[in-house]
């Protein structure tokens, strides 16, 4: 797993190995891993713990492109489970757009009480209206506290690493593609350790007696899933 996965460190290995019920310490797996030349980055704040289960975050992220143009990206979660609940992209955010970015994420299963948002302008009065028309209570972050936001922008930046860095971005469809293929991966699939190790999506564990491990490749082999199939 770390070789085909560079990007992975030892706790994302240690939740893919407790998935096909293999039990091992996070310290063995640290031991035996191989030691890539740039590991990535493990430093992060401390979660917004205050109404986690009814509360959902959003923000954008820029996209340079190929063309020397730039995309963005709203990103809507949801805080109890870092479910990722809905992402499009745009060349142009308007507060129409978002609010009706906001209209199309009413599918969550667990409506929630609260939308938690930072100051940008792009934040108008038609994007306010329409929170208040789905039962939503904005949230509004302090002047340059993104720490205040920090659950969404631990998630943006999952995504810059894990996905954006290694990808040359050509079009808005080529980019919603890969997004869309990353989010699955990440919905489903990745291991989160303030989870306990599961995914947003619960995964069930696969033990021993269910076969063989399998690697399956996931957003272009940029990661894999490991599960366990009959001989």
């Amino acid at each position: 797993m770390s070789r085909a996965n560079p990007l992975w460190g030892a706790p994302r290995i240690h939740g893919e190995l407790l998935k096909l019920g293999i039990e091992v310490s996070q310290a063995t797996v640290s031991k035996y891993m191989i030691r890539h030349r740039k590991p990535p980055s493990q430093g992060w704040k401390t979660f917004l713990e205050n109404h986690a289960n009814d509360l959902v975050s959003l923000d954008f992220l820029t996209v340079p492109t190929a063309t020397f143009r730039v995309l963005y990206i709203l990103v809507i979660l949801g805080q109890d489970r870092r479910q990722i609940l809905h992402i499009n992209v745009t060349r142009n955010p308007t507060a129409v757009w978002t609010a009706r970015q906001l209209t199309e994420a009413c599918g969550w299963d667990h409506a929630p009480r609260y939308l938690l948002r930072d100051r940008d302008g792009v934040y108008g009065a038609e994007f306010s209206r329409q929170a208040r028309v789905l039962g939503l209570e904005e949230v509004v972050t302090a002047p340059r506290s993104p720490w205040q936001n920090a659950y969404v922008e631990r998630v943006i930046g999952s995504i810059r690493r894990d996905c954006l860095d290694h990808v040359v971005v050509i079009s808005e469809r080529q980019l919603m593609r890969i997004l869309k293929e990353y989010i699955s991966y990440y919905n489903r699939v990745r291991t989160h350790l303030s989870l306990h190790k599961d995914a947003p999506i619960s995964r069930s564990v696969k033990p021993p007696d269910l076969g063989n491990v399998t690697k399956m490749r996931r957003v272009g082999g940029l990661h894999h899933e490991y599960t366990r199939m009959a001989a």
